[in-house]
């Protein structure tokens, strides 16, 4: 089945037309899905900061507490193509809303376990909300505006990224130093019920604007530019969470740092995280490629340098900055290549990159697992930082092949390859032809 066009329906975004009272409860939409967004990531990395306590609170291994973080990514990574393609013709806000309530539910369920294998059911759970909101949600921001807005909703909507490392996670922490980890997941739960309830209010019938099937999916991977980009994906993934899911566990044994510090150098790396991500956002739909590599590069140095200049809290502090700035990149540059690689389906695109990320991440977590239960978790940081040099390698490797100014080339696999319009612009070209540029990257 094709990336099928189906009749537009009228909304916010239908026209400059629309009243003030149409406009706010537009913008009323995007904060809400913004903020369900936010829940979500929360709610994903929140045991990356927690991961000393459940692990003493269940008497299991740091590795062990990390399946936490290596669940949701191999459920999502399954969900994102199995979820949409399965509810390919279903209204957008209702399957937001139902997924929602499964998170809300997961939440609960994460706060009142006794035993670990419920811990883990919730986990499962989550990764289900997290493949097929971001498979479906990841474009509905511009849908709920008008038209000459589109571009800021989508940036509002991806900023949701990095506000769960800057205020998610540190909040997790301090609530989770106050009152118990448990106390973190139930603040979660309460969070996402309200955001629930303002989705339903806020948020008009979305029905799908295209129907994504397999063949568009299978078409997708056979470009070489969506190959190149599963593969820096997967290297720069892996090598980010297999070291930053033991991070609490470094700052504990090699910095010596206490919960009050680590809650201040995750917020430290949560706030850098937030300005790599707006400092990439405009940069990537003009120079992908030395963006997405310099990304790799300073991630690596930073992991690699943590061992030997990470033993105090100012060494670890400014590092951890560091590293933040480079991962705040990774997401938009990965989804701008996957959007550059193929014009024509966005769903197709959010499908491959929400399934490619997820699975990394499940892939990187088991594999830090592995070598911190069988070494340290300084050991952890080195082969990170050995594994973002590899990622770095293979986007300049692809430029290389294809000439100084590569981008991904459009892929097949489908009927129709959407044409440059006005929401294009010439970039960097590719055989004379001007690059489409993803929806909602904006330049700066």
């Amino acid at each position: 089945m094709s990336d099928t066009a189906l009749p537009p329906t009228p909304h916010a975004a239908d026209g400059a037309s629309a009243g003030p009272r149409a406009r706010a409860r537009g913008w009323f939409a995007v904060v809400a899905v913004t903020t369900g967004v936010f829940s979500l990531v929360t709610a994903e990395i929140l045991p990356i900061g927690l991961l000393t306590p459940i692990g003493a609170d269940f008497r299991i291994s740091p590795g062990t507490a990390g399946l936490m973080m290596t669940l949701p990514g191999i459920v999502a990574a399954v969900a994102a193509p199995v979820v949409t393609v399965a509810t390919r013709r279903a209204d957008r806000r209702t399957m937001l809303c139902l997924l929602l309530l499964v998170l809300t539910l997961a939440d609960l369920l994460n706060a009142t376990a006794s035993v670990y294998w419920a811990v883990l059911v919730a986990r499962v759970a989550l990764g289900l909300v997290i493949g097929a909101f971001w498979s479906i949600g990841s474009g509905l921001a511009p849908r709920l505006v008008e038209e000459r807005q589109q571009a800021r909703a989508n940036t509002v909507l991806f900023s949701a990224i990095p506000l769960g490392s800057v205020l998610g996670v540190p909040a997790g922490v301090f609530l989770g130093g106050l009152a118990g980890w448990r106390a973190a997941f139930l603040a979660m739960a309460a969070l996402t019920a309200l955001v629930l309830a303002a989705l339903l209010v806020s948020l008009p019938p979305l029905p799908p604007l295209t129907v994504t099937g397999l063949g568009v999916l299978r078409g997708l991977l056979t470009g070489r530019g969506t190959r190149t980009g599963l593969a820096a994906t997967f290297l720069i993934v892996v090598a980010h969470f297999g070291s930053y899911t033991y991070v609490t566990p470094f700052l504990a044994d090699t910095a010596h740092a206490g919960p009050g510090l680590i809650t201040g150098l995750l917020l430290a790396y949560g706030a850098a995280g937030l300005l790599g991500n707006v400092l990439a956002g405009g940069r990537a739909a003009r120079a992908l490629r030395p963006v997405f590599g310099g990304a790799a590069v300073l991630l690596a140095a930073a992991t690699l340098l943590l061992p030997l200049l990470g033993r105090g809290a100012p060494g670890a502090g400014v590092l951890l900055m560091l590293w933040g700035v480079a991962y705040g990149a990774v997401p938009v540059c990965s989804l701008t290549w996957f959007h550059t690689a193929a014009p024509h389906s966005p769903e197709g695109a959010g499908v491959v990159f929400t399934s490619s990320f997820q699975a990394t991440i499940s892939i990187g977590s088991l594999a830090g697992g592995l070598v911190v239960d069988h070494s340290s978790p300084a050991a952890v940081m080195v082969v990170g930082g050995a594994v973002a040099l590899l990622a770095a390698a293979t986007v300049g490797a692809y430029g290389h092949r294809a000439g100084p100014e590569a981008m991904p080339q459009p892929d097949g696999g489908t009927e129709a390859v959407q044409q440059p319009t006005a929401g294009t612009e010439a970039g960097a070209a590719v055989g004379g032809r001007a690059e489409p540029r993803p929806a909602g990257v904006t330049r700066r």
